[in-house]
């Protein structure tokens, strides 16, 4: 039974009391937008609800810290006003308080209390995340211009000239779809771009990957087996795709599953594929759970108890330590350091 238990289990009744909370202390603020702007109070209420219940279960008000942080930037830079995440964790607060069974409230709220504890220290103006003086900083930083004109014709030919002229693939993903990525995350976060834009930005990243892989299917073949996925539900796939590409490039027979790969489908893929290693990515804090219940799941599986588990994602960055809650083998930070990391516990 996982500490978080009782908060999942009442999440759904749990977000919608605190909005009510929320809304009948400030009914002049929230009324104007009605049932459709509630509905979205209530689904926010909802995520943050799932972030602490992860941070509790973790045992690391890190991943809950973290959290706030990127919403208390979120918000500023859709224009609410500061007091509106403040004001919701107090609600929060006070109807877990009243809500959650002894067992639960202590370890709760220790965590919730770290989060708002944090708000004031968190910033709301975020740097670029290209900058300094790297020498593919020009290139990042017209890959990235093309996609955000919506010229992925510009930023594909960039990528073929540099990689025909001698860059790495390996630079390539590293210091320019990586950081490109990241840059898009912080510019959708900022506001700067649109939900439809990041999408589309990163279909071509994917696209422009594929693009490579007469660059990356070639060289000295080994007998190692990887079968690489992220967790059911996790729809951010490039960093997962990076490390099968990396450790294909290393002479690993590699088998990318990809996005929202239900659990049955992993452990039969890697019994079938007979893997040394299976790499588990989850990008969102949400899904960690998922990433301990799969891992689990291997664990009590005969015919895959010599498989070794590596595991990555932002979550994983954030708290050191989180691999070894999951039952995982191995952390990654990247791709590049997959290929060190999957070699070791390959020989556990």
């Amino acid at each position: 039974m996982a500490k978080s238990d009782d908060l999942r289990g009442m999440a759904p009744d749990l977000a919608e009391r605190i909005v009510a909370l929320q809304y009948g202390r400030e009914s002049d603020r929230w009324g104007r937008y009605g049932e459709i702007g509630r509905a979205k109070s209530v689904r926010d209420s909802g995520y943050h609800l799932s972030y602490l219940a992860e941070a509790i279960d973790a045992d690391d008000p890190s991943l809950f810290v973290e959290y706030v942080a990127w919403v208390k930037a979120l918000f500023a830079n859709l224009g609410f006003s500061e007091s509106v995440l403040p004001n919701t964790l107090a609600c929060t607060r006070e109807v877990l308080a009243e809500s959650l069974h002894v067992q639960a409230r202590e370890g709760a709220l220790v965590i919730l209390d770290a989060g708002i504890e944090s708000l004031q220290s968190a910033p709301t103006d975020l740097p670029s995340l290209i900058g300094g003086a790297t020498p593919l900083d020009d290139l990042t930083h017209a890959y990235l211009d093309a996609l955000l004109r919506g010229d992925r014709q510009t930023a594909s030919r960039a990528i073929l000239d540099a990689v025909e002229q001698g860059m790495s693939v390996r630079d390539i993903y590293l210091q320019v779809f990586q950081r490109s990525q990241r840059e898009i995350g912080r510019l959708w976060q900022t506001n700067r771009i649109s939900v439809a834009q990041e999408h589309y930005c990163t279909a071509a990243t994917q696209l422009i990957m594929s693009q490579l892989y007469p660059y990356i299917f070639t060289g000295t073949r080994k007998a190692q087996r990887l079968v690489v996925a992220c967790v059911d539900g996790e729809l951010h796939e490039i960093g997962a795709r990076m490390v099968a590409d990396f450790l294909e490039m290393e002479g690993w027979d590699t088998y990318f599953l990809g996005a929202n790969t239900p659990p049955e489908s992993v452990l039969r893929t890697v019994e079938e594929r007979q893997a040394e290693v299976l790499a588990l990515s989850a990008t969102m804090t949400f899904h960690v759970s998922r990433v301990s219940e799969l891992i689990a799941g291997l664990r009590a599986t005969p015919a895959l108890s010599e498989t070794s588990v590596l595991v990555g994602g932002y979550p994983f960055n954030i708290s050191p330590d989180l691999w070894r809650r999951v039952g995982a083998d191995g952390y990654a930070p990247d791709a590049a350091s997959a290929v060190a990391e999957a070699a070791r516990i390959a020989h556990r």
